[in-house]
């Protein structure tokens, strides 16, 4: 999986920055992007693939290991793993299966629900919003368009003039112009369609002012 930075050269940063200030010509809202490589650190995830695998290689010990017999009268045996063997193994296992996870998240998804993630993206994105002052526009006028690659989740948050003009059809519909740019592997076209139908669709209820200024910036913001 691409990281935020890698998915985006200089040339498209510079289209979305283009974009942004293009919807913002006729609306007073303040349109602000973000991608995110992940959103979660899913260590439960990472837990139980390395549990998985202190489990298998305890299973694998005990099949190659060779056998001794209890007694010559016997057809009894006994394997030669010792405890203090299979604590080693264990600890071993879940160390090399917690680590493989976090260097290939690809690994944890499938012990990842769909709740978590979604739970995540939206912390996330609400966290994003506050720390990128989107919440702190005069007219209280901020949008977050939020997307979230490992877990494929895009998230739009307005602050409240904005949600009192946009329904959540219109939400949807933004938020499926990114989704179209991705599954077509256009992020960049993605982000730039959604970022200027949100300002068609605020032009008409929160239109420009004369005397308004620029608040926020015209960037798109990458997180690693």
């Amino acid at each position: 999986m691409k990281t935020a930075s890698a998915l985006f050269t200089a040339n498209d940063k510079q289209t979305i920055a283009t974009s942004i200030a293009e919807a913002e010509k006729s609306t007073a809202a303040e349109i602000v992007p973000i991608v995110a490589t992940v959103s979660g650190r899913y260590d439960r995830a990472e837990d139980i693939f390395g549990v998985l695998c202190a489990i298998a290689g305890l299973c694998l010990a005990w099949m190659t290991l060779p056998l001794q017999s209890e007694s010559s009268w016997s057809y009894f045996s006994l394997n030669e793993l010792s405890l203090p063997l299979a604590i080693i193994i264990v600890i071993a296992g879940f160390v090399f299966g917690a680590t493989l996870a976090t260097r290939f998240p690809a690994l944890r998804l499938p012990f990842i629900s769909r709740s978590e993630m979604l739970e995540e993206v939206e912390r996330r994105a609400v966290e994003m919003f506050q720390r990128q002052r989107i919440r702190d526009t005069a007219e209280s006028t901020g949008v977050l368009i939020y997307v979230s690659l490992y877990e494929r989740l895009i998230k739009v948050i307005g602050d409240d003039a904005v949600n009192e003009k946009l329904d959540q059809s219109a939400l949807e519909e933004i938020c499926g112009l990114v989704v179209d740019g991705l599954a077509k592997d256009e992020p960049t076209q993605g982000l730039s369609n959604a970022i200027l139908r949100t300002g068609e669709l605020l032009s008409a209820v929160l239109p420009i002012a004369s005397e308004d200024t620029n608040e926020l910036t015209n960037e798109l913001i990458l997180l690693d």
